[in-house]
């Protein structure tokens, strides 16, 4: 497969050491593109489910994949999120092109871009309310199980899969009143006079302009490998939400040598601490 030169590209959510990661789908995208910038926003590997019983290769693959394009010349920002959030001990380390931070400011084409993983605006994911969130981390880890025990049986009698986990996660996400997530990181975001406000978090992938009287941003989520299989990618002085389609991906990928290109006019970055 011919790699895609991409300017940016924004993955979050991906969970892996989860039953629910979908790990070699994220790697047949990886191998098919060629992006000058990764950023990485937070929860790619799952902290609080982690376990050293469950960490298959098709998982240790992604990191390979990173690292590969990492040694083609792609800059890799990893941004923490809440899942991931025993590296934010780390925030500021920087080795060759991979860079360790909290959030991350991005110009790109004369627009400021405001990108972090979205957890501070959650209070499910602090204080007592963070053993509950770890308690319904590992019921969704075995509802994605559950899921799939009758997608095989499903499979096996020619009807259509279900996506069991995915509803549940909708009705979740309803609850914890998604629009009102979306609305305060807008706010921030004209407050501070960005163009573009990116997050991950809520397994959501979305673009939207938000407006209110104090002017307007363009809102983007990344969406997630674990049920929407979903990535933001900047190309052609626009952003587009990639959704995965395995018709799309051969079985087999071969890993090309590419040398990077940048496409856009400008890019520039800002490394931030995690303090709104």
């Amino acid at each position: 497969m011919e790699k895609r030169a991409v300017d940016v590209v924004v993955i979050s959510d991906v969970h892996l050491g989860t039953y629910g990661c979908r790990a070699k789908e994220l790697v047949a995208y990886l191998k098919s593109i060629l992006p000058n910038i990764l950023i990485l926003n937070g929860d790619i590997i799952d902290g609080w489910q982690f376990s050293k019983r469950y960490f298959p290769s098709s998982h240790m693959a992604v990191i390979k994949e990173v690292l590969n394009l990492i040694m083609k010349g792609t800059r890799v920002f990893y941004i923490t999120g809440n899942h991931d959030e025993l590296l934010r001990r780390y925030s500021d380390f920087q080795l060759s092109h991979l860079t360790l931070t909290d959030k991350l400011v991005l110009e790109i084409d004369n627009k400021m871009h405001w990108i972090f993983h979205g957890d501070v605006f959650d209070n499910t994911t602090r204080g007592g309310a963070r053993i509950l969130a770890k308690l319904g981390s590992n019921g969704y880890g075995a509802l994605i199980l559950f899921n799939r025990l009758v997608n095989f049986v499903l499979k096996a009698f020619g009807r259509e899969k279900l996506s069991i986990s995915k509803k549940v996660m909708a009705g979740v996400n309803k609850m914890a009143k998604i629009d009102d997530f979306e609305h305060i990181a807008a706010e921030l975001a004209i407050e501070k006079k960005y163009d573009y406000v990116i997050c991950g978090h809520i397994h959501q992938p979305q673009k939207r302009v938000i407006e209110t009287e104090k002017g307007k941003v363009t809102y983007l989520n990344s969406g997630d490998w674990v049920e929407h299989l979903t990535a933001l990618e900047y190309r052609q002085n626009e952003w587009r939400i990639f959704e995965y389609n395995e018709k799309d991906f051969p079985q087999t990928a071969i890993d090309i040598p590419a040398k990077v290109n940048v496409l856009t006019d400008e890019i520039s970055f800002y490394i931030n601490s995690l303090a709104i």
